[in-house]
């Protein structure tokens, strides 16, 4: 027997038959199957980082990947399914930095809609020390803060974090969200 052979009793798989259309309940378009009313809900994607301080200085990664490579940002990445917040932000540093992480609270939320994310910022400290570029990233290096790259960071919500730690520094509790 062939694998045509075995095959043969079986139909070809129903390719899905999608148009856009205001789905019965609901206030918006969405892709949905014609033939079976199958709605296809594409969500915002969640992202999770952390500030990760060390002896006064600031964790970064110079980005090895596009979007924004050669830039600097914050050890930060998608949530993976089954996954907690905070495991992901320790996950993302050790792919990008190579650092155990003890996450110590959440610093931010940032709802970002022109690009579908919501971002979850950490605080951190290094569990043990140590640290070292992962395959997402060119390098990695401790900043103090007056050594930070601020003209070479790769996204605004780099920019938010760091500001957002300073503050909580400061003594402002947060969690913050996103600057008006």
């Amino acid at each position: 027997m062939t694998d045509r052979d075995s095959q043969a009793d079986f139909p070809p798989p129903v390719q899905p038959n999608f148009k856009l259309v205001v789905p019965e309940g609901d206030d918006r378009t969405r892709r949905t199957c014609a033939t079976c009313g199958f709605v296809d809900y594409v969500n915002p994607r969640i992202v999770v980082g952390t500030v990760v301080e060390d002896q006064g200085r600031i964790l970064m990664c110079r980005r090895a990947i596009e979007p924004r490579r050669g830039y600097w940002t914050l050890p930060a990445g998608y949530l993976e399914e089954g996954e907690s917040a905070e495991a992901g932000a320790a996950r993302e540093a050790w792919e990008e930095a190579r650092a155990r992480l003890e996450v110590l609270g959440l610093l931010a939320v940032y709802s970002i809609p022109r690009i579908s994310q919501v971002q979850l910022m950490y605080r951190g400290r290094l569990a043990q020390p140590g640290f070292a570029a992962g395959p997402e990233s060119l390098e990695v290096a401790l900043f103090g803060w007056d050594q930070i790259p601020w003209s070479d960071i790769a996204f605004p919500s780099v920019h938010w974090a760091l500001a957002h730690y300073r503050r909580h520094q400061a003594g402002e509790p947060g969690p913050f969200s996103n600057p008006a």
